[in-house]
C-alpha cells in the first residue's frame, strides 16, 4: 500500500478566530504543521503518492506543500466546491486521484504518532479503523469491538463494555465509496453499514494522540508534544 489520502477540507469553526485566516492542518504542534506532521510519518512508512482533499483556505495549503517533493513524496489535490463533501464524500470525490483497490485516510486535524507502516487491513475486511481511548471530552466513545475475532470486529457502542473513539485513521477498499453519489455525504453511516455486512475491523491505539478540535485541545496537544519531535529538523 503506497497510497494516501489526508482530509485537509474542514472548515474548523470551533478553532476560529484562529482558522478565519489559517487552515486547520497548517496549525503548528511542535516545530511542524499538523499536515507536515503527517507527510513526514507517511514517508517514513513507504507511502509515497498522497492526496489531499482542499476547500476553505486550501490555496494556503496547496501552495505551502506544493507538489511533495521536498518531503519525499507526490502530492495530488482534491478541490471541493464551497462548504466541502464531508468525510465520506470527499473520499468519493477523490477516487479519481486514489487509484489503488486500497488506501490509507487519516485527518489532517489529529497528532498522533502511530507508525502508519504497521497498519494493514484484513482480507475479510473493506475497512480497518484505528480506535484510541476514550479523551475526557468524547468519553461515551464511538464504537465498541468484539474480540472474538482476530483482528477485531467493529461494532455499534455496547452500553455493557467498553468503547472507544475512533481516531480519525483508517484503511479502507476502493469499493466502499464507489457507489456512491457524488455529493456530500458523512463516513459516519457507511462505517454502521459495513458493520451490518461484518466487513468493518478495528484496532486500538494507546500512544501519542490528539484531535485538535478546539482552542483547548489546541493548548493540550502542544503541551504534550515530544521534545524529540520538537526539536528535530
Amino acid at each position: 500500500m503506497k497510497t494516501a489520502m489526508i482530509l485537509a477540507a474542514g472548515r474548523g469553526q470551533r478553532l476560529r478566530p484562529l482558522t478565519d485566516t489559517t487552515p486547520k492542518p497548517l496549525i503548528k504542534v511542535g516545530s511542524r504543521s499538523l499536515v507536515e506532521h503527517h507527510l513526514r510519518a507517511l514517508k517514513e512508512a513507504g507511502f509515497t503518492e498522497i492526496v489531499i482533499n482542499l476547500c476553505h483556505l486550501g490555496e494556503k495549503i496547496s501552495k505551502y506543500l506544493g507538489d511533495g517533493e521536498r518531503f519525499g513524496v507526490k502530492i495530488s489535490y482534491s478541490w471541493e466546491p464551497p462548504g466541502a463533501l464531508e468525510t465520506a464524500g470527499g473520499i468519493r470525490h477523490a477516487l479519481e486521484l486514489l487509484d489503488t483497490d486500497q488506501f490509507l485516510v487519516v485527518n489532517g486535524d489529529i497528532r498522533c504518532d502511530l507508525a502508519f507502516e504497521n497498519l494493514t487491513l484484513p482480507d475479510d475486511s473493506a475497512m480497518h479503523l484505528v480506535l484510541v481511548p476514550n479523551p475526557a471530552d468524547h468519553i461515551e466513545g464511538d464504537f465498541s469491538l468484539d474480540s472474538a475475532f482476530s483482528p477485531a470486529r467493529l461494532c455499534i457502542q455496547n452500553p455493557d463494555g467498553p468503547t472507544y473513539t475512533f481516531s480519525g485513521i483508517g484503511i479502507y477498499k476502493r469499493s466502499v465509496f464507489q457507489g456512491l453519489l457524488d455529493r456530500v455525504q458523512p463516513l459516519a453511516p457507511i462505517i454502521a453499514q459495513n458493520i451490518k455486512l461484518n466487513l468493518a475491523t478495528a484496532e486500538i491505539y494507546q500512544g501519542h494522540w490528539f484531535d485538535i478540535g478546539t482552542a483547548e485541545r489546541l493548548a493540550k496537544a502542544r503541551e504534550a508534544e515530544p521534545v524529540q519531535s520538537i526539536e528535530s529538523h
